[in-house]
């Protein structure tokens, strides 16, 4: 277990924050363009537009379009520049999660509810009470609990996400979405490309479910091979490999796109979904306040007044003036989500395994991601914040490894970040060419995000195991110095925990619940293992690596007086 720094209270902790991070290496970071900088730019575009824009398209259907695609690309390129010039862990990529889109359609049905109109009543949340709370916990330095969290709850949470990536890449038994639920003749987009046809009786939903799974897993393929090029002997030098390898992501897009459009124009598949225009996506307004819409509540009027306000008229309440503390309570959910979801995944990518050499900034990073949110909130954007899978393909891409995986140094740069995300706004411009791009191909690169991401969590190392002959189990400290029996104990634990809090994200009624059980590994790993397994194990299993060094010297050292006290003996 990490042992706490002292408490930082009084804003302590939020200046030395930025001092040490983003005052001492902001010019370095800034300045440091390369050749890879623009290949993962590139990448992190397009593992960042994808998600937007399917975000963009749930929240439409949760929020009754309050929210929507356009609002989800705005918020993710502003928040995403700013956070890039101005937090002080640029490694660590904002963007939608499923947490915070639950929570989102939690509050629309409270609005709902309390008669209040959804707008004013999501822009009080956000800044009269979750701004307060973000802001308080970093002022008083409360952020500094998160790093009680060990690999264990990382792991899980990490192990989460990715499997949440592959789920919806491949096809998620829970909702319908992946490559292989092109194969359900029911899935909505069938309905919609038979109309796009204009002959339904051509249209073949088989032809398309192949073609969608050809295109999606060849795209994941194509990746893996063009980034192996890295280490073949093949190509003219070094630097053209080096070259294939960056820019891997962005060559299978080109390719597998162009062999959709030139070789199988006839076989219709699902495109990427964007907006016509840069609006707001709220349906037309039938009057100024924007509280009936076109033409479902004023079917006598021939044209529509108007689209919402860009800013919530947050005094026009409809009488309910009570609703500004009602929120108070959606707010203190809302704060445990960005509390948690930030926390946990800045304490995952900034682990000392990870080699980053500039620090980190825990409070000033919190107090950041409330502003940014309550600017969100009076726009009627959503809520951003740390977001695992784009975070753990950022920083694999920077990093330098040895053939074990180990991280020898990471390109800490600012201009990844701010880059892909420039894009992500300059999108806006584009919207109809993006609408090329087949949704089979952002599939494909959904599941390679997954994948990739697999290889650096222990735990799933540890579930492998089970299928490994034990004399070729990879070379660690818990595997030399362990019985399996105890490691493999230590994994079942490890599963049992990770299936509780994956059930409870997967079940709609009870998914608000999520950030409470990702908590709830944390006194579980340092109160309930405890009783189960020796303290040495559990560092050896969970510890950070200079406290694995050190015990392990310890130990040499031990055993060599002994060899020589025997010898004595003699």
């Amino acid at each position: 277990m990490e042992q706490l720094d002292p408490a930082r209270p009084w804003g302590k902790g939020l200046i030395q924050d930025a001092k040490r991070t983003i005052f001492t290496h902001f010019v370095k970071e800034m300045t440091n363009f390369n050749q890879r900088t623009v290949a993962v730019s590139l990448l992190m575009f397009i593992t960042v537009i994808a998600p937007t824009l399917t975000f963009g398209a749930i929240y439409g259907s949760s929020t009754e379009f309050h929210i929507g695609a356009v609002e989800t690309i705005i918020a993710t390129a502003w928040t995403g520049v700013f956070s890039s010039l101005f937090s002080g862990m640029p490694m660590c990529i904002v963007g939608s999660t499923g947490p915070v889109l639950i929570m989102t359609s939690v509050i629309y049905d409270l609005s709902k509810d309390i008669g209040v109109p959804f707008p004013q009543f999501y822009a009080w949340v956000s800044v009269c009470w979750m701004f307060v709370y973000t802001t308080v916990t970093a002022f008083f330095d409360l952020t500094r609990y998160v790093k009680l969290a060990t690999r264990f709850t990382d792991d899980i949470f990490a192990l989460l996400i990715v499997s949440i990536f592959i789920l919806n890449a491949v096809g998620s038994p829970f909702r319908p979405v992946g490559l292989l639920r092109y194969f359900d003749p029911a899935k909505i987009v069938h309905v919609e490309l038979k109309e796009e046809v204009g002959a339904p009786e051509e249209y073949s939903y088989v032809k398309t479910a192949l073609l969608s799974i050809l295109i999606g897993f060849a795209m994941t393929g194509t990746i893996f091979a063009v980034r192996s090029l890295k280490t073949c002997p093949f190509l003219c030098s070094q630097k053209v490999r080096d070259s294939f390898h960056d820019f891997a992501v962005t060559i299978a897009v080109i390719v597998w796109s162009s062999v959709k459009h030139l070789g199988f124009p006839s076989i219709e598949t699902e495109q990427l979904k964007v907006p016509d225009a840069f609006e707001p996506t709220t349906y037309a307004c039938c009057t100024a306040n924007c509280t009936t819409y076109w033409p479902d509540d004023c079917p006598d009027a021939t044209a529509p007044f108007g689209t919402r306000s860009w800013f919530a008229k947050m005094l026009d309440l409809d009488g309910h003036e009570n609703a500004i503390f009602i929120a108070a309570g959606p707010a203190i959910l809302s704060f445990l989500l960005f509390y948690l979801d930030n926390g946990i995944t800045w304490h995952l990518i900034y682990s000392p395994q990870n080699n980053l050499k500039h620090g980190d900034s825990y409070n000033w990073d919190l107090f950041l991601n409330g502003l940014c949110n309550l600017i969100n909130g009076i726009l009627g954007l959503p809520w951003l914040v740390a977001s695992t899978v784009p975070c753990m393909v950022h920083i694999n891409k920077l990093a330098e490894k040895d053939m074990d995986g180990k991280v020898l140094n990471v390109q800490e740069t600012r201009l990844t970040y701010l880059f892909s995300h420039l894009l992500v706004g300059l999108s806006l411009l584009f919207l109809p060419a993006m609408k090329q791009i087949p949704m089979p191909v952002l599939l494909g690169v959904f599941l390679f995000m997954g994948l990739s991401s697999l290889g650096g969590i222990d735990f799933w190392k540890r579930v492998l195991m089970f299928f490994q002959q034990p004399s070729l189990y990879a070379k660690t400290p818990a595997t030399k110095y362990m019985k399996a029996s105890r490691i493999h104990m230590y994994t079942v634990m490890q599963i049992i925990f990770f299936c509780g809090v994956f059930v409870v994200q997967n079940i709609k009624a009870i998914a608000i619940a999520f950030p409470f059980m990702t908590l709830m590994c944390i006194p579980g790993r340092l109160w309930l293992l405890p009783k189960f397994f020796e303290g040495w194990e559990l560092m050896l299993l969970d510890g950070e690596e200079e406290q694995i060094e050190e015990w392990i010297e310890k130990k040499e050292q031990v055993v060599n007086d002994l060899k020589m006290d025997e010898e004595d003996g003699v």
